[in-house]
C-alpha cells in the first residue's frame, strides 16, 4: 500500500458495489429477505456510515451492528468501580478519552472530575508511567480498556512498571476478548446472523485463527477486513461468495496488515501479564465465561482491583441500564439505534444516557455523526418481522 486513496477508489468502488448487487440477485437477497452481515468492529461500523456504505450497497445487505466497541460494552458498574477509585485521596486516575463522558449511575469520571478528582486523559499507558515517575507520592491508576487491540500496550506498561519498580503506578482491568461474546451472540436463537466481518486491529494482534470456531461450529463465513470503503465492500463481497459457493471459512481481506498468527511480542506480552477470568460483565449481555482478562499473581501488586479492594475481588453491585436506555439491545445487533426511543431526544452526545452515544465506536454516535439524526440512513429494522430477533 501506498496511500490510503488507493482504497478509497471510486472506479473500484462501484465495480465492487457491481458485484455485490449481482451476488445479491444470484442469492434473492432482497429487502424484506436479506443477508445479515455482522460487522463485529465498533470502527468498521463508523466506516460504513461515514461512507454512505450502507446506502449504497444492495438493498438485499443488511449490516448488523456487533459489540465490537470496548468502551460500548463496559457495564455500568465498571464505570461506578472506576469512579471510586478515582475520587480516593492521592489517586490520579488516567484515562483515554473515550471513557470519560459514559454515564455511571450517579456521574461519568468527567463529572467526577469537575466535583474535584484527579482524572485526566492520556493517549497511552506511557502517560500514565510518566506520571507515576513524576508524582511518586501520588497513587496513578490506569483505566486499561479494549479487546486485544489495545491489551499488549497495557502489558507492556506493567512489564516496565515492574522493572522500574514504580510501586504507585497499578491498572484498573477491564480488558477484554472478541470470540466469547460472537459465540454468544450466535448461540441466541433470535439473531439471524448468515456472516461475519471480522475486526481488522484485533486480527493484527491475534491472527485469524481465534476465530475458527464460527465456521467449524456454526458453518458462518467471516472475513477479516480492514477500514477502507474498498476494504469493506470487498469483505462483504467475500463473504457472499462463500455463501453462494457453500462455504464457510475464516479469510483475510486485510492481509496487508494482518498475519495469519498474528503479533508474537504483543501474544507474549499478553500471556506474561494477564490471565483469564473466570467470567466478566458485558453490558446487554451479562457475565459470560472466560470473556474477560486480569492481572496475573507474579504482577498482583500492579493491579488496582487487588490494591483498592474494589471489583471482582470485592462485594460488587450490578447495576441495570438507565430506564428508556435500549444501549444493551443496539450492542448486540437486535435494535438499530434509530428504533430507540431515547435516540436523539433523550440521548445526545450532549446528555447521554449511554455508551454508545459518546464512544468514538459507538453506533449511536456512527448513526448521529453521519445521518441517522436527521433520518437519512437506510432503518431496516422493519424486516425484523421476519425472525430478526427484537430485545
Amino acid at each position: 500500500m501506498k496511500y490510503a486513496s488507493e482504497f478509497r477508489d471510486p472506479k473500484a468502488a462501484r465495480a465492487l458495489l457491481a458485484a455485490i448487487a449481482r451476488r445479491c440477485d444470484e442469492l434473492g437477497a432482497t429487502g424484506e429477505q436479506p443477508i445479515h452481515v455482522m460487522e463485529i468492529c465498533g470502527g468498521h461500523t463508523h466506516s460504513i456510515f461515514r461512507y454512505g456504505l450502507d446506502r449504497l450497497v444492495h438493498p438485499g445487505i443488511e449490516f448488523i451492528h456487533g459489540p465490537g466497541c470496548p468502551v460500548c460494552v463496559l457495564p455500568r458498574s465498571r464505570v461506578d468501580e472506576a469512579i471510586q477509585i478515582a475520587r480516593r485521596p492521592g489517586v490520579i486516575f488516567t484515562t483515554f478519552g473515550d471513557a470519560m463522558r459514559v454515564p455511571g449511575r450517579d456521574m461519568s469520571l468527567l463529572q467526577a472530575r469537575a466535583a474535584g478528582a484527579d482524572v485526566r486523559m492520556v493517549y497511552s499507558p506511557l502517560d500514565a508511567l510518566a506520571l507515576a515517575r513524576a508524582n511518586p507520592a501520588r497513587e496513578v491508576v490506569f483505566f486499561g480498556l479494549g479487546f486485544e487491540t489495545t491489551t499488549p500496550s497495557t502489558a507492556l506498561a506493567i512489564q516496565q512498571a515492574a522493572r522500574e519498580g514504580l510501586a504507585n503506578f497499578s491498572v484498573f482491568c477491564n480488558h477484554i476478548t472478541v470470540p466469547e461474546p460472537i459465540r454468544v451472540l450466535l448461540d441466541d436463537p433470535h439473531m439471524v446472523l448468515d456472516g461475519f466481518i471480522g475486526p481488522g486491529h484485533v486480527s493484527m494482534v491475534v491472527g485469524i485463527h481465534p476465530y475458527d470456531f464460527i465456521p467449524q461450529d456454526y458453518h458462518k463465513p467471516i472475513v477479516v477486513a480492514g477500514f477502507e470503503p474498498t476494504d469493506l465492500l470487498q469483505s462483504v463481497l467475500m463473504v457472499l461468495d462463500q455463501i453462494a459457493t457453500q462455504r464457510a471459512e475464516v479469510e483475510n481481506q486485510y492481509a496487508r496488515v494482518v498475519p495469519e498468527h498474528g503479533n508474537p511480542v504483543s501474544l507474549a506480552a499478553i500471556a506474561d501479564v494477564y490471565e483469564r477470568r473466570p467470567s466478566f460483565e458485558w453490558r446487554g449481555l451479562g457475565e459470560i465465561d472466560a470473556s474477560g482478562l486480569r492481572i496475573r499473581e507474579a504482577y498482583r501488586g500492579y493491579d488496582a482491583e487487588a490494591k483498592f479492594g474494589i471489583g471482582y475481588g470485592a462485594v460488587r453491585q450490578v447495576l441495570p441500564e438507565p430506564e428508556g436506555c435500549a444501549c444493551g439491545a443496539v450492542m448486540t445487533g437486535r435494535m438499530k439505534p434509530t428504533t430507540c426511543p431515547q435516540f436523539g431526544t433523550g440521548c445526545t452526545p450532549e446528555t447521554p444516557l449511554g455508551a454508545l452515544m459518546v464512544s468514538s465506536e459507538g453506533a449511536c454516535a456512527a448513526y448521529w455523526q453521519y445521518g441517522g439524526a436527521r433520518g437519512s440512513v437506510r432503518d431496516p429494522v422493519a424486516a425484523s418481522q421476519a425472525g430478526r430477533g427484537q430485545p
